[in-house]
């Protein structure tokens, strides 16, 4: 009889203690706590100012509280991360949100570190007006009528995939490492020097070779030659656990080896690692030696 496989849970117990995390910043439950403490009739006056009248009979009808859906500067005041619930509610993402352009990039610190300064503060009224702009929209244009669990679940959608996002991130960073790791170990009876982020090395026509751990591209090998550094080859590494998806992963590589080609790079590498590179990682990769290095025979 064939088995089920089983599943490991380790990347459900890293999104839990994120989510538990973003409860006291980002979700409705910091907003409720800070709302608890404001002035209602101070609150009620700003909200009068942000949320237009139609609005907030759609609200009012389903029973979600103005501040619930539309920021007003008392609230961001007091909890400044807060900035990140109104964001999630719009379901734009970070870089979106404050990239140049958009105006809203002087506040990003707000959401990240909880507090505020004066220039910041002085940039909420603003700030307010233009996103009750677009959550009026929001909630005009849902239908059926929005509701309370809409609401907490619109930013739960936009948090879940920035979880996704980075998790993705990590498995990619640790699949470069490895990798690294890997090209260590094949050159290492070259090297002259080492660090975490760079292997120095000296090749047969006595020139040295610098293999770096960098972020464009993942991987540089470069050549010291007549007092110059020449990039010799650039290595794109994607890690990752599905399978179909792959093929994107290569095409991602390929956009970063066209810019590693103007900065006259010689040789362009794809490393693609599955889970592990380990132990067959490693035996194929002895098989064919790092191209640039002009290593002696052993």
């Amino acid at each position: 009889m064939q088995g089920f496989e089983t599943f490991p849970v380790t990347k459900q117990i890293t999104f839990h203690k994120l989510l538990v995390d973003a409860r006291g910043k980002w979700l409705v439950d910091a907003l409720r706590d800070v709302v608890r403490d404001i002035d209602p009739s101070a609150l009620k006056e700003q909200l009068v100012e942000y949320v237009p009248r139609d609005v907030q009979q759609i609200l009012a009808g389903s029973g979600i509280r103005d501040e619930d859906v539309f920021p007003t500067p008392i609230v961001l005041a007091a909890q400044s991360s807060l900035v990140g619930y109104y964001r999630l509610l719009l379901g734009v993402g970070q870089k979106t949100f404050y990239r140049s352009g958009t105006g809203m990039s002087p506040l990003q610190k707000m959401e990240l570190t909880g507090k505020i300064n004066e220039t910041q503060r002085t940039l909420l009224p603003e700030f307010c007006k233009s996103l009750s702009t677009s959550l009026a929209n929001l909630v005009r244009q849902t239908s059926p009528a929005i509701t309370g669990r809409d609401i907490s679940e619109l930013s739960l959608l936009t948090r879940g995939a920035q979880f996704q996002g980075g998790s993705n991130v990590r498995i990619g960073q640790q699949a470069t490492r490895e990798i690294f790791a890997v090209i260590g170990e094949i050159v290492h009876s070259y090297i002259t020097d080492r660090t975490d982020r760079n292997l120095v090395l000296l090749n047969a026509a006595g020139r040295t070779v610098f293999i770096t751990l960098s972020a464009d591209p993942d991987v540089s090998i470069r050549e010291q030659f007549e007092g110059e550094l020449r990039n010799k080859v650039a290595i794109e590494i994607k890690g990752g656990t599905d399978v179909a998806n792959v093929h994107n992963r290569a095409g991602e590589a390929e956009k970063s080896h066209l810019k590693a080609r103007d900065e006259n790079y010689r040789d362009f590498w794809t490393i693609i690692s599955k889970r592990s590179v380990r132990p067959k990682g490693l035996r194929q990769a002895r098989r064919r030696p790092l191209p640039g290095l002009i290593l002696p025979k052993c």
